[in-house]
């Protein structure tokens, strides 16, 4: 168990009365590095296996640091972007003033406009994301801080050009922080291109996934994935 308690980061006790109701007590490897750096407002780039604790090691910072501005989290997938507010929303719990929404494709635009004008942490995949700012339902001129999470994953997606929009239209004095398991050079390249001298966090960098974290896959036949 890693020996640093989440009571020595220097917490507001909003967010430790969350955390103790949400069972933690002591920070993950990549939290303990990672949060002061968020806090003390530098650029970070975190590379950290599945399963480690990314969302609380952004989540927890970003609560902590939001004031007047908006701040906006992307994920590859609308699973993973209902997961990130989920864990958002619990460490916000007792934190005054914190509205999340998570904003993904599959769900009804409408109730997602009427909780953006509310919302000042936007969890969402790039493509609904570049929608609401097509549709001038998200604007980015508040903008304070931008997390890509699972950087990788969402290249690998396709998402690169969406990206580079985000990040070209939010305001240079913003607060970058990407997460990553793997560095392909298109990952350097966004970390060239639109961050400002990041610091580097990495945990276990030759490992990609958990030894505790069981993995498995079925063969289904075409039409049958109902039967599973």
């Amino acid at each position: 168990m890693n020996d640093i308690l989440f009571q020595q980061l220097n917490l507001s006790p909003n967010v430790l009365r969350a955390l103790e109701d949400m069972g933690f007590t002591h920070a993950t490897e990549i939290q303990a590095q990672s949060i002061p750096l968020i806090q003390a407002g530098y650029d970070v780039v975190g590379r950290s296996q599945t399963g480690t604790g990314k969302t609380a090691a952004f989540g927890i910072p970003a609560i902590e640091r939001l004031a007047a501005g908006k701040e906006k989290l992307l994920c590859p997938t609308r699973e993973l972007a209902v997961q990130a507010a989920d864990e958002i929303k619990k460490i916000a719990k007792y934190a005054e003033g914190i509205k999340a929404v998570a904003v993904y494709g599959g769900a009804p635009i409408e109730r997602q406009i009427m909780q953006l004008r509310q919302a000042n942490i936007v969890i969402g995949t790039p493509g609904r994301v570049m929608d609401h700012m097509r549709r001038r339902t998200l604007k980015l001129q508040s903008l304070k801080m931008v997390i890509l999470d699972e950087a990788d994953e969402m290249l690998s997606m396709g998402f690169r050009e969406d990206i580079e929009t985000i990040l070209g239209e939010a305001p240079q004095q913003r607060q970058t922080i990407l997460f990553s398991a793997t560095m392909p050079q298109e990952i350097m390249n966004i970390i060239r291109n639109y961050q400002t001298e990041p610091q580097i966090v990495e945990i276990n960098k030759k490992q990609v996934t958990l030894d505790a974290i069981g993995q498995f896959y079925y063969e289904v036949p075409m039409g049958r994935k109902n039967d599973m």
